[in-house]
């Protein structure tokens, strides 16, 4: 195709996407209480994860956080925001289908053999971090700020928008920090990265992933930290796993040529 062919291409790609975008996000926007029983849920006593962590720790006291709005349109405001970010969540395999069958005619088949591979490995790993975030990151570092007193003559009441700020902010840091393997991967392939590097800083590398789950979850607590930085650290050896397997089949591919 010619340049201006492959502009009408990209741009029927877009305009699809832009409508299907638009209609979940009427979807997602009607379906208000489902949609934020599942946002505000990790702020209730009884959410799963502090009945799990009950079971394991029994002495950990009730808390009552209570939310409240201090702007007039900031409920509007945050419904509509949630609703699109919610939407985009839900019909991302179909945008990522749609701009994958926009690039693959340029692709040869190994090209899209691996960029089909890392698009769906980076799409899985994002929600696996999403998922630690929202059962695990988000619930425990709410508990611990929402009922941190300075004194017992400050109580603590949480604005609406500080309580979507955390919740995004936290499920998005561990969406891109899950997507170490996939990046690990790229660096590889183009030759930057070798196993030996990641095995030979194996210990700078838990140092630093733990120094990363103490600043991601403030609570201090062993547990807490255990839960966060294990998964990481599993993640650095799958990315090593992944790289030395990269690194064997280019080295077996120049050797070839």
């Amino acid at each position: 195709m010619t340049f201006w062919e492959h502009l009408d291409e990209l741009r029927g790609t877009l305009i699809r996407v832009l409508i299907v975008v638009l209609v979940a996000s009427v979807a997602t926007f009607c379906c208000k209480d489902l949609l934020f029983s599942v946002i505000i849920a990790p702020k209730s006593d009884d959410f799963i994860t502090y009945r799990l962590v009950r079971q394991v720790v029994h002495e950990i006291p009730d808390f009552q956080v209570n939310l409240v709005n201090i702007e007039l349109e900031q409920q509007f405001v945050i419904h509509f925001k949630m609703a699109l970010w919610a939407a985009v969540m839900v019909v991302m395999p179909y945008i990522i289908y749609e701009l994958f069958r926009f690039v693959s005619p340029g692709l040869y088949r190994n090209e899209k053999r691996y960029s089909l591979l890392a698009v769906v490995s980076g799409y899985l790993l994002f929600l696996m971090g999403m998922l630690l975030g929202y059962f695990v990151i988000f619930p425990l570092t709410f508990r611990f700020l929402g009922t941190y007193q300075v004194s017992e003559e400050v109580t603590n009441v949480i604005s609406l928008s500080s309580y979507i700020s955390a919740f995004q902010m936290l499920l998005l840091v561990m969406g891109v920090v899950f997507e170490l393997p996939v990046l690990c991967w790229l660096l590889a392939e183009l030759g930057l990265l070798e196993p030996q590097f990641m095995r030979k800083y194996r210990r700078h590398a838990i140092v630093l992933i733990v120094l990363l789950a103490a600043i991601i979850t403030p609570t201090g607590d062993i547990f807490t930290l255990s839960v966060v930085s294990l998964p990481i650290l599993g993640l650095y050896e799958l990315s090593i796993a992944v790289v030395a397997r990269t690194a064997a089949r280019r080295k077996k591919t120049m050797e070839e040529q």
